[in-house]
This record gives C-alpha cells, structure tokens and sequence, in this order.
C-alpha cells in the first residue's frame, strides 16, 4: 500500500472530519438516504483501508520490543498509547499505533502503571512510522465495519431506486 495515504489521511483528517460533518448536515435534511450511503462508503473505505494495510504489514513485518512512554488522550477521554522504539535500521521512532481501538472504561482509567512498560509491535521495513501492537486483533472489527458499510450502500441504493425494503 502507499505509505504517502496514510500520511495524508492522517494529516487532513480534521479537514475530511468538517467537510464530512457539513455535508452530512445538509444531506440528513435533503434526503436521508444519501446520507445513509455516505456513511456507508465511509465505512466500507475505512474497512478497506485499514485492511490493506494490515496486510501489507504481514508481507513485510518486523517485530520488535517498544516502550510506552505516555498515553494520549482525545476530546473524548479516550486514551492511546505513545509508543517510542528503535528500528532495525537505528532510527528512534516516537508515535501512536495507526489502527488502535479504545473503550468507554479507558475514559476512567490512567494507566500510570503501563508507562516504561516492553509492548511488543508491528511495522512495515517500509514505513516504520506506521505501525500497531502486536496481539490486538481488529480482522473482525474491521470486517463488522465493512458488512455495515455493504448494508448501508445496499440499502441505500435501493430505497433511492425506488424498491421497499425492510431496511
């Protein structure tokens, strides 16, 4: 997969978020159902994309020990950790993983104790600023998200056609 993506993904998020929020606004009062497919191609891209990239990490993977040395937290109160490793090639990298999920109880905890701890993680030879922590499994996650993204377009598509369904 093209690293130079995600970097831009990543990057513009903020800005894809407002265009995203303003369009959704007007659709939900124009007509809902485009809304629905909207949100349904969103799903479907994220799933797609997170997707290819775990598997071009699997084709090019190297795993080594990082050390958590801080956790970030959103708006929201959810946390992720900040990861700091050496590469193979004995560049210091410092970040957060790239796909990472977090739950209402991460609001709650501080996770003080986890700071200085050994984490393993994946990364791509390519792009070592990429990268996840080894053992979390997002494959039914991110293949929950894309059947509700298959749904959404489906169902969609089918009431702007003009067929009733059930959805």
């Amino acid at each position: 997969m093209n690293h130079s993506l995600i970097i831009v993904l990543k990057k513009y998020t903020p800005i894809f978020s407002a265009v995203f929020f303003f369009v959704s606004t007007f659709l939900m009062f124009y007509e809902i159902f485009y809304l629905l497919l909207l949100l349904g191609v969103l799903c479907l891209l994220i799933s797609i994309l997170a997707l290819i990239f775990l598997n071009d990490i699997d084709k090019t993977v190297i795993e080594i020990f990082g050390r958590i040395v801080a956790y970030d937290s959103d708006g929201e109160g959810y946390k992720t950790p900040v990861i700091e490793f050496q590469s193979s090639d004995g560049k210091l990298y410092r970040g957060t993983p790239l796909i990472h999920a977090s739950s209402d109880i991460d609001k709650f905890r501080s996770y003080q104790e986890n700071i200085n701890k050994k984490i393993k993680i994946l990364y791509s030879a390519d792009c070592p600023e990429n990268f996840i922590i080894k053992g979390k499994t997002y494959i039914f996650f991110l293949n929950l998200l894309a059947i509700v993204g298959l749904t959404l377009i489906i169902c969609s598509i089918a009431k702007l056609l003009g067929y009733d369904l059930i959805c």
